[in-house]
C-alpha cells in the first residue's frame, strides 16, 4: 500500500498541500471540460436551443451525481481518518461497504429520475425550443448514472488514502473518449443533442471500467481485494456512511435544487437567457471546480492529522488552504475581468448571448471571495466529520439565501437576468462565513473523532 497511501501527519504543509492539490485541480479541470465539450460542440452545431437543452439537463444530472458524491465522501473521511489512526486493516471492509452502496444509490437514482423526468421537465420550465433535445440528454446520461457514481466512489477513496494522481488519469482517459465521440456523434453522424449524451456516458463507463480493472491488478497496494465477501456491506461502516453521508447528500443535493430554481426562473425570460445562464454556469463550474482541488487536497490532510489527534497540525492546513485559496481567487477575478466576454463567445456565436455575458459577469463576482473562505472552511468542518453542521450550513447557502436572495433582486425589486444571478451568487456567503466562524471559535476540540468508532 507504501505506493497509493500516503502519511500527511508529518512533513511540510505548504509543500504537501500545493503538490498534492496540483492533480486535484487538473483533474477537476479535466472532469469540467467533459461535459462543457458537449456544450461547446452542441452549442456549434446544433444552435442555441440545443446549448439550452445540454445546460439544462446536465444540471438535473449533476444533482444525482452531487447525492452520490455526498456518500462516496463520507467514505473518503472513514478511510482518511483509520489511516490517520493506524486502522489499516479495515480499510478492506470499508471500501468494499462503500462500493456496495453507491451502486445501488447510483442505479435508484437512475430509475427515479427516468420514472419522473416528464414532470422535472415541466418543473424546470424548459423552453419549447429546446424541450425535446432537453428530454434525449436527460434520459441517455439518466442511464448512465452507475458508471458516474462509481467513478466518483473510486476517486474518493483514492482521495482518503491521499492519492491524487490515479483519479486524474482516469477523467483523463474519459475525456478523450467523450472529445473523440463527441465530434463523431454530433459533428459527423449529426446525432444533435443524444450524440453528446452518448459520448458522455460511453466516456464515463470506458473510464470506471478501466478504474476497476487497474486497481483490480494492483489491489494489494490499493488496499482492497476484490472478494465477493467483502462486498457484503458491514453493518456498522454502513450506518456510519449512512449517518456521515446522508448530510452530506442533502447538502449537495440542496445547493443543486436551488440552482435548479434560480434556472427555472432564468427559463422564464427567454430561450436567450437560458442559454446565456447555462453558459455563465458552465464557466463559473470550471473555476468552481479547479480552486476544489484545494478543498480534495485539504480534506484528507485534515481527516488524517484528526484521526491521529494532532488537530494543531490540522488547523495549519485550513490557513495554508486559505492563504492557496485567496490566491487563485485573485487570479480566477483578473480572468473574468479581462477576457469574460471571450470565454461566453467559445460557447456560442449567439450575439444576444454575448450580450448577456456583460450582465452575468458583473453579478457573479461577488461570489468569489465567499469560495476562497469555503475552501479552507468546508474542508475542515468536512475533515472533522461535521456533516450535519455542513448540511444546515448548505441549506442556508442553497435553500434560504440562494432561492430567497434570487426572488428577491430578480422578481421582486425587478432586477431580471442581473438580479438572478446576483443572489445565485450572495448566497455563498451564507455557507463560508459562518462555517469559518466554527473554526476560529475552537468548538469543534470537544468533537469525538470518527477513528474511535472504526
Amino acid at each position: 500500500m507504501a505506493t497509493i497511501t500516503k502519511d500527511f501527519t508529518k512533513g511540510s504543509i505548504p509543500k504537501q498541500l500545493l503538490w498534492f492539490t496540483l492533480p486535484f485541480m487538473a483533474s477537476n479541470a479535466l472532469q469540467v471540460l467533459y461535459s462543457t465539450i458537449d456544450m461547446i460542440i452542441v452549442g456549434n452545431y446544433v444552435g442555441t436551443p440545443g446549448l439550452s437543452a445540454v445546460s439544462q439537463s446536465s444540471m438535473i444530472v449533476n444533482f444525482a451525481t452531487m447525492v452520490c458524491l455526498g456518500f462516496s465522501n463520507a467514505g473518503q473521511v472513514l478511510v482518511s481518518q483509520a489511516l490517520g489512526a493506524g486502522k489499516k486493516k479495515e480499510l478492506n471492509s470499508i471500501i468494499g461497504t462503500l462500493f456496495s452502496l453507491i451502486s445501488f444509490i447510483g442505479v435508484f437514482l437512475s430509475v427515479v429520475i427516468l420514472l419522473l423526468r416528464t414532470q422535472i421537465m415541466q418543473w424546470m420550465n424548459i423552453p419549447a425550443e429546446s424541450y425535446a433535445f432537453s428530454m434525449d440528454y436527460l434520459v441517455i446520461c439518466s442511464c448512465g448514472l452507475f458508471f458516474t457514481a462509481g467513478y466518483n466512489m473510486v476517486s474518493a477513496v483514492l482521495r482518503g488514502m491521499g492519492d491524487s494522481k490515479r483519479p486524474f488519469l482516469f477523467i483523463g482517459i474519459a475525456t478523450v473518449v467523450n472529445l473523440v465521440l463527441d465530434i463523431l456523434f454530433t459533428g459527423y453522424l449529426k446525432w444533435e443533442v443524444a450524440g453528446a449524451a452518448y459520448a458522455t456516458i460511453i466516456g464515463q463507463g470506458v473510464s470506471f471500467i478501466f478504474s476497476l480493472f487497474y486497481l483490480y491488478k494492483k489491489k494489494q497496494e490499493f488496499g482492497f481485494d476484490f472478494e465477493k465477501k467483502s462486498f457484503v456491506p458491514n453493518k456498522q461502516y454502513t450506518k456510519m456512511i449512512f449517518s456521515l453521508g446522508t448530510p452530506m447528500a442533502i447538502q449537495s443535493g440542496c445547493i443543486n435544487i436551488s440552482m435548479l430554481y434560480v434556472n427555472s426562473l432564468v427559463n422564464k425570460v427567454s430561450v436567450v437567457a437560458s442559454a446565456a445562464f447555462g453558459v455563465g454556469v458552465r464557466i463559473d463550474d470550471i473555476f468552481n471546480k479547479v480552486s476544489q482541488g484545494l478543498q480534495f487536497a485539504a480534506l484528507p490532510m485534515i481527516s488524517q492529522n484528526i484521526g491521529a489527534k494532532d488537530t494543531e497540525r490540522a488547523k495549519k492546513v485550513v490557513w495554508w488552504t486559505l492563504l492557496y485559496s485567496g490566491i487563485f481567487t485573485v487570479v480566477i477575478i483578473l480572468t473574468y475581468l479581462l477576457f469574460g466576454k471571450e470565454l461566453f463567445m467559445m460557447f456560442s456565436d449567439d450575439k444576444e448571448v454575448h450580450k448577456m455575458s456583460g450582465e452575468f459577469i458583473s453579478a457573479i463576482l461577488w461570489m468569489f471571495p465567499a469560495l476562497a473562505i469555503m475552501r479552507g472552511s468546508n474542508s475542515f468542518i468536512q475533515g472533522i466529520g461535521n456533516a450535519k453542521l455542513g448540511m444546515v450550513l448548505s441549506i442556508l447557502d442553497g435553500v434560504v439565501l440562494r432561492i430567497g436572495l434570487s426572488w428577491l433582486f430578480g422578481i421582486a425589486l425587478g432586477w431580471g437576468f442581473y438580479g438572478f444571478v446576483l443572489g445565485y451568487g450572495l448566497a455563498a456567503y451564507g455557507c463560508g462565513v459562518p462555517g469559518f466562524i466554527y473554526f476560529l471559535s475552537g468548538k469543534w476540540k470537544q468533537r469525538k473523532s470518527l477513528a474511535d468508532s472504526i
